[in-house]
């Protein structure tokens, strides 16, 4: 097959995804595809439904009606022992507070997913150093959460998401606490991280500058993916 006819098939494909919390229908029927090494970003007001969105493509919750293929295998079926496990290794999750354990350092909370995986600690120490590095915050590697910048805090979170070497890291607001420089300085390190490591990114952001560093960008309103403007 050609790399062409490769890219053209979608790693992550959601169709006429339908979610409910309560009496609030988040989804209605929202449909979004994201391809390997894409950066895609989803947008829209808050309440549109861009986080329910992300958890149901991660696997974190199951939508109520529709499905949400993943590299050729319906995610939504898969018992949840298997998403534990791509959770572990193919999927990264990165939230808008990073939700670090606040009881690590930043060295170790960087380790944790390598030695949840069955790595021995020495080399996962390792490794998460080389990925502290790689997103600006080495010499922060004795720092617990409470003791880092917003900024830092987020790198080091962005750190755990791709020590794994995932096929696709979930990003939900990521930029969302931070000031601009700190905004920038992230977004940077996680593109540039993302596309020399092949990695695809989907984006939940309302900032129009964050989503400029996407390939692509889709809008969410009141559920469902809406046509985006185009400025004549």
């Amino acid at each position: 097959m050609s790399r062409t006819a490769e890219s053209a098939v979608p790693l992550l494909a959601a169709r006429d995804l339908v979610k409910a919390h309560g009496r609030t229908q988040a989804l209605r029927g929202a449909s979004v595809e994201l391809r390997a090494g894409e950066i895609l970003a989803v947008t829209g007001a808050s309440g549109g439904g861009k986080s329910t969105l992300l958890h149901c493509l991660a696997g974190i919750v199951r939508p109520d009606a529709g499905s949400v293929t993943y590299d050729g295998q319906r995610l939504d079926r898969l018992p949840e022992k298997r998403l534990s496990e791509l959770r572990r290794t193919e999927f990264g999750v990165v939230f808008q507070f990073g939700q670090l354990i606040p009881e690590l350092t930043a060295l170790d909370n960087v380790a944790l997913p390598l030695l949840l995986a069955g790595e021995r600690r020495q080399e996962a120490r390792s490794r998460a150093g080389e990925w502290l590095e790689r997103f600006g915050v080495r010499g922060q590697e004795e720092l617990r959460p409470g003791e880092m910048s917003g900024g830092q805090a987020q790198r080091v979170a962005l750190a755990r998401a791709l020590v794994t070497g995932p096929k696709i890291v979930f990003a939900d607001e990521p930029t969302g606490a931070l000031d601009s420089l700190a905004s920038e300085q992230v977004m940077t390190a996680l593109t540039h991280t993302a596309r020399e490591s092949g990695t695809a990114v989907l984006l939940i952001t309302h900032d129009a500058q964050v989503a400029a560093y996407a390939d692509r960008e889709v809008r969410l309103a009141d559920g469902a993916v809406a046509p985006l403007e185009v400025a004549a």
